[in-house]
């Protein structure tokens, strides 16, 4: 499976970061997200979670991206992926007590089921990410369906005026991790839509972004991954 890595050049025992793409594929923002990681520290790795099912980058219509690529692509498989990257990760550079995951949109997503997945996750931090929707054999599992067997603390950034993830689904995460006595926050900002941090799209804010920036740094230096 293909990946980009980052990390500062000749050093071991590095906290490790798992960077999820969005739907487009770990294309050069993505890439940019893992050497920002790197240099805060990092050994940040974004695998290319498509590739079996196709070159998510090849594609300009987006409809017919989450056809015929998106859609395909099992939550089981991601997870055994993330698992293999985890731990090619720690013996390659990564400190296997600290390992972190973040992701943007559709890995916002991924970020969520894999804090219910890894019992050896330190910290998340998701962006974006849906938490509803409709289960199928590929998604067996939302995230608000899982909220009881997240197993690690889990930063969740959104935004207030984002068009297809709505407030009130959020506020279902929100009150499905705090029945669960889980460790969690949730930041929505107001008037922002979603892909706030995507500074190559016209959704990008950078005020928004870079606070949201700070507080994942923050977040994983609390629970221990920074």
């Amino acid at each position: 499976m293909p990946a980009y890595r980052a990390a500062p050049a000749g050093k071991t025992g590095l906290p490790v970061v798992l960077v999820i793409q969005e739907i487009f594929g770990v294309h050069e923002y993505i890439a940019d997200t893992c050497r920002r990681f790197a240099k805060a520290g990092y050994l940040a790795i974004a695998p290319q979670l498509f590739v079996r099912q196709g070159d998510a980058q090849s594609y300009g219509e987006m409809a017919k991206l989450i056809a015929e690529v998106i859609a395909k692509v099992p939550d089981a498989q991601v997870m055994a992926d993330l698992d293999a990257t985890a731990a090619w990760a720690k013996k390659n550079g990564g400190d296997k007590a600290k390992l972190g995951i973040t992701g943007f949109c559709w890995g916002g997503r991924i970020t969520w089921l894999y804090a219910a997945h890894n019992p050896n996750l330190t910290a998340g931090v998701a962006w974006y990410g849906r938490v509803v929707g409709q289960s199928n054999p590929r998604q067996p599992k939302n995230p608000v369906e899982l909220a009881g067997a997240i197993k690690a603390p889990v930063l969740g950034l959104y935004g207030g005026a984002d068009q297809g993830i709505p407030n009130d689904t959020v506020d279902q995460m929100r009150a499905a991790l705090r029945s669960a006595g889980k460790t969690f926050d949730i930041v929505t900002y107001p008037d922002t839509p979603h892909a706030f941090n995507a500074d190559y799209r016209a959704t990008y804010r950078k005020p928004q972004a870079e606070d949201a920036w700070g507080k994942m740094h923050a977040w994983f230096v609390r629970h221990g991954v920074g």
